[in-house]
């Protein structure tokens, strides 16, 4: 990802209700990270530059990404998918708990439709369609993308709002578990998944098992 859009994201104060909440999260801090100094700002991307899979999730988590200032780091859902990243071979290691801790991803990055934490995890639509440009300009940083995954129905409608195709059907593309979409002749793929959010995996909606599937159907498609 180029310096610019980088720069870009990371000093982005559009939306004055985000803005506001990351700020005072990094503030006020959770108890067992009152040592830690909070990036509090919008995250970016990470993962491999020359990725052909982009993964897109939905914001970074109060104490996890709005803490650590990496996508998916230091919280329950990170966890629960650079385990089964680890497990399909896209990740070096099943733990990531801050930048700096030796993750690296192999042929995946990891990026989201909102940058800013939202307050309850649940971002406004005029604060996805603020960050879109963002998500529109990391895709075409891309040159050789198979295909995409999308983690939870909110992160799949950002994503097609994203994709630059003119004759995308966006509208027969529905949010299903381990579906397997075609974005029409000599595009990528699309698989949506639910996302490893605590709400899914400690209820049992998602469990690691149908989570692995996910991503040794990815490995699978990428080997066709």
């Amino acid at each position: 990802m180029s310096d610019t859009l980088v720069d870009r994201i990371i000093h982005c104060r559009i939306c004055p209700r985000l803005v506001a909440w990351r700020e005072q999260v990094a503030i006020q801090k959770r108890r067992a990270y009152r040592d830690w100094e909070y990036w509090g700002k919008p995250i970016t991307g990470f993962g491999d530059p020359e990725a052909r899979v982009l993964v897109v999730g939905l914001a970074p988590g109060a104490h996890g990404a709005n803490r650590t200032g990496r996508v998916f780091t230091g919280d329950d859902s990170g966890a629960f998918l650079f385990g089964a990243l680890c497990r399909a071979g896209f990740a070096n290691q099943p733990v990531s708990t801050h930048i700096g801790d030796g993750l690296e991803l192999k042929e995946l990055y990891i990026t989201a439709v909102c940058r800013c934490v939202p307050p309850d995890n649940k971002p406004l639509r005029d604060e996805i369609e603020n960050c879109r440009p963002f998500l529109v300009d990391e895709i075409a940083n891309f040159k050789n993308l198979s295909g995409f995954v999308a983690l939870g129905k909110i992160a799949l409608d950002g994503l097609l709002a994203a994709l630059p195709m003119e004759n995308l059907q966006r509208s027969r593309i529905d949010f299903v578990h381990g579906k397997i979409h075609s974005l029409g002749q000599g595009s990528p793929w699309l698989v949506t998944s639910y996302h490893p959010s605590r709400q899914n995996t400690q209820t049992g909606r998602l469990t690691p098992a149908m989570f692995d599937q996910i991503w040794n159907t990815v490995r699978d498609l990428l080997v066709e």
